[in-house]
C-alpha cells in the first residue's frame, strides 16, 4: 500500500474520531442543557409559588415552600452591645428583639444599663448594675433580663462594639440625621465624638460615637422632651438601628454577605448553635419593612442607692408588665391582655365622652420638677379624667412644662390636658417609632 493511501486511511480515522467527539460533546451539551432547562424551569415555578421577588428566590435556595410560614414563630433574641476598648467589658447596649414573619412586625425593647438587679437598696453598689453581670456571664443578663420582662428569652447574641464600626464601613456609611451636636471627649476609653447635628453620612467611627453618646463634655445632654443622657441614647440606638436596617437589608448589599458573616463571625458571641433556627426566617426579613418596628424602653425613674449614693435606674414593674403584654404578647397573638386603657376606660364611665377619647391616648409623663410628689399629683389628675399615663420617668430639671405632641393627637385632646395641670406649652413633634402619643415634661411652674 502506497504511502499516499495510507495517510487517507488515518486522515479519514481522524475525522470519524473528530465527528465522534463533536457527536459526544453535542450529546453532552444538550443534556446539559436539558438539566439546566429543568433546574430553571424547577426554580421558576417554585419561585412562582413562593412568590415572585427576592423573598420567592431565598425560599427556593433554602428548600422552603409556601406552607413553612405557617409553622414559624416569632423568634425573640437578647442583644447586648459590648465595650472592647476598656478593661472591664460592660453591656453599653441593652436591647430585646423580635420578629414575628407572620405579621411582619419587629420589636426593640431597651433596658437601660444601670438598671438595679440586687438585693438590697440600702447597700447597693456598682456590681449591682445590670451591664456589670457580663463581667459574669452573658447568661446572668440574659436571666436578669428574663425577671425584669417576665419573658422566656433563650437566646443572647452579644456584639462588640467594633462590629457596628465594620458593618457601617461595609456598606458604605448610614445616611442618619443627627438630633443635636455632640462634643464629647474620653481618653480612657479612646472614645471622640465630635458630630453636628442634622441629616449626614456617618462612617463607622462616626456611628459608634453617635450610639455611645450621653452627654457634652459640659455636661449637657438630649433636650428633655428627647429624653437626656441614657434615655437618649437608649431612643438613639433604637432609632438608628432601624436606619442601618432599612439600609443594610437591600438588593445591592446581596454581594457582601461573605463581609457580613466575617464580621459576625469575629465580633459576635451567643448561645444560638442550630443556625437552622435562623436560616428559616432569612427569607421573610427581605420583605421587611422598618415601619413595621416598634421602639420602647423599659419604665421607671432614676435614683440614688446605696452608701455612695450611686445613680441608678429601678424600674416599674406594674408598668413595664403592662408594656411587655403590649409590645411582645399581644403582638405575637398568644394571648389577649387588658391593658391600662380597657382599666381606665372601665373606671371613668361617669364621664364617658371624654374617657373614650382620652382613654386611647398614651401618654409619657417626664419630671422634671424635682419634686417626686409633683409627679404622682399630676399622674392622679390626669389618670381621673380618664387618661392612659403609660409611663412615668425623670428628666433633667427645667422651668417649664411643655406638652409634646408626637402621634398627631386631636387638638382639643392636647388643650384639654393643658387645662388639667394648669401649666404647659404644647408642641408638636412626630415620631414614628415613639410608642406613646404625647409626652409632657412637668416643669418648675407646675404646683
Amino acid at each position: 500500500m502506497s504511502k499516499k493511501v495510507v495517510k487517507n486511511v488515518k486522515n479519514v480515522r481522524k475525522d470519524k474520531k473528530r465527528k465522534k467527539k463533536h457527536r459526544v460533546l453535542k450529546v453532552f451539551l444538550t443534556i446539559i442543557a436539558v438539566i439546566l432547562l429543568f433546574a430553571i424551569g424547577f426554580v421558576g415555578y417554585s419561585t412562582y409559588k413562593n412568590g415572585w421577588g427576592m423573598k420567592g428566590l431565598l425560599q427556593t435556595a433554602m428548600g422552603q415552600d409556601e406552607k413553612k410560614l405557617a409553622n414559624l414563630d416569632p423568634f425573640t433574641v437578647l442583644i447586648l452591645g459590648v465595650s472592647e476598648d476598656i478593661e472591664t467589658k460592660l453591656t453599653d447596649t441593652i436591647m430585646v428583639a423580635s420578629y414575628n414573619p407572620k405579621t411582619q412586625k419587629a420589636t426593640l425593647l431597651s433596658i437601660s444599663r444601670d438598671t438595679f438587679v440586687g438585693n438590697n437598696k440600702k447597700k447597693a453598689t456598682s456590681y449591682d448594675k445590670l451591664n456589670a453581670l457580663y463581667q459574669s456571664s452573658p447568661e446572668k443578663t440574659l436571666d436578669a433580663v428574663n425577671e425584669i420582662t417576665g419573658l422566656n428569652i433563650k437566646y443572647y447574641v452579644a456584639v462588640s462594639n467594633n462590629a457596628l464600626v465594620e458593618l457601617v464601613d461595609t456598606i458604605g456609611g448610614v445616611e442618619y440625621d443627627v438630633p443635636i451636636d455632640m462634643d464629647y471627649d474620653d481618653s480612657s476609653q479612646d472614645l471622640y465624638i465630635h458630630l453636628k447635628a442634622g441629616l449626614q453620612t456617618l462612617n463607622g467611627e462616626q456611628a459608634e460615637g453617635l450610639v455611645r453618646f450621653r452627654h457634652n463634655n459640659d455636661g449637657t445632654s438630649y433636650p428633655s422632651e428627647y429624653g437626656d443622657n441614657d434615655i437618649g441614647r437608649m431612643r438613639t440606638q433604637r432609632e438608628f438601628i432601624k436606619v442601618v436596617l432599612d439600609q443594610t437589608i437591600s438588593l445591592k448589599n446581596v454581594t457582601k454577605i461573605g463581609s457580613f458573616i466575617d464580621i459576625f463571625k469575629d465580633n459576635v458571641t451567643t448561645n444560638i448553635t442550630d443556625w437552622s433556627l435562623i436560616k428559616d426566617y432569612v427569607p421573610y426579613i427581605v420583605d421587611f419593612n422598618t415601619g413595621n418596628l416598634q421602639a420602647a424602653s423599659v419604665p421607671g425613674t432614676t435614683g440614688t442607692l446605696g452608701a455612695y449614693n450611686l445613680s441608678f435606674f429601678i424600674y416599674d414593674e406594674d408598668e413595664t408588665e403592662e408594656l411587655v403584654n403590649e409590645l411582645f404578647t399581644t403582638q405575637n397573638g398568644t394571648t389577649e391582655t387588658s391593658t391600662s386603657e380597657d382599666k381606665n376606660t372601665s373606671t371613668n364611665e361617669t364621664s364617658k365622652s371624654t374617657s373614650v377619647k382620652s382613654s386611647s391616648i398614651k401618654i409619657e409623663l417626664l419630671n422634671g420638677s424635682g419634686d417626686s410628689a409633683l409627679l404622682n399629683k399630676a399622674t392622679k389628675a390626669l389618670k381621673n379624667k380618664g387618661y392612659n399615663v403609660y409611663k412615668t420617668g425623670t428628666t433633667s430639671s427645667t422651668a417649664k412644662t411643655t406638652i409634646v405632641n408626637k402621634k398627631s393627637a386631636a387638638t382639643d385632646i392636647t388643650s384639654d390636658i393643658k387645662d388639667i395641670l394648669g401649666v404647659g406649652s404644647i408642641s408638636n413633634s412626630t415620631s414614628s417609632s415613639s410608642t406613646v402619643d404625647i409626652t409632657i415634661v412637668l416643669g418648675k411652674d407646675y404646683k
